[in-house]
């Protein structure tokens, strides 16, 4: 099962959610062959969120958020996920639930 890092990136200069962001990391993510998953949070306020598998692209998805996005902050905020939800974290909590 593979195993997701999840970031969040924030802003206090530039909103995130309405202007295109996700769709402009995808893109990015398409063509440089990064396997990646991106949701606006519902959780938190002007917050983007994206998973990745490995280190390597989480930090060329920083280095192209950085040029896109003024003054950002992408921090590492869960790692080693299977199936992750990312606008509420607290869904990933397995043991949350029973089956």
């Amino acid at each position: 099962m593979n195993k997701w890092l999840l970031y969040e990136i924030k802003s206090l200069d530039d909103t995130l959610h309405g202007v295109m962001i996700r769709g402009r990391i995808r893109k990015y993510a398409i063509e440089q062959s990064i396997e990646l998953l991106t949701e606006n949070a519902t959780d938190v306020e002007n917050c983007v969120r994206f998973a990745v598998m490995r280190e390597k692209d989480a930090i060329a998805m920083k280095d192209y958020i950085s040029d896109i996005i003024a003054n950002p902050s992408v921090d590492l905020v869960d790692s080693g996920v299977n199936n992750p939800v990312l606008s509420k974290l607290k869904v990933n909590q397995a043991d949350r639930y029973t089956l």
